[in-house]
């Protein structure tokens, strides 16, 4: 499992490991997708893998209002078509969709330096 350092990260929620199947977020482990922010965990975020990642899937994250969201789509990095989160760039979010790995180390780089970041994790 990949572990993370943490340097001067005041974020109540950081992740600590990631590996596909597993994350770890301060000590809990968790094996179905979530979505994180420094300061809420959501577990068990619907979709369980990229492609079941729809329109409807980000109706929470909305309600966060984050100047950026993280997708992590799993192991490998899959490209979303862009009517599945239109929406969010409509409204002003930053979207960027990348393997969850590369989301997990880019959520805590961005949580410590105090951004409004929200990561919508897939775990498989």
């Amino acid at each position: 499992m990949t572990t993370f350092n943490l340097d001067e990260n005041n974020a109540t929620f950081q992740i600590r490991a990631f590996k596909p199947g597993v994350i770890q977020v301060n000590e809990k482990v968790l094996t179905a997708s979530i979505i994180v922010t420094p300061d809420q965990l959501i577990e068990n975020w619907s979709p369980q893998t990229a492609r079941e990642i729809g329109r409807e899937s980000f109706g929470a994250i909305i309600e966060l209002k984050p100047d950026i969201l993280l997708i992590g789509t799993g192991e490998r990095h899959v490209l979303l078509a862009v009517e599945v989160y239109g929406e969010l760039i409509n409204r002003g979010i930053g979207v960027e969709v990348m393997n969850t790995g590369a989301a997990c180390r880019t959520f805590n780089a961005l949580s410590a330096e105090n951004r409004r970041v929200v990561a919508a994790l897939v775990i498989k």
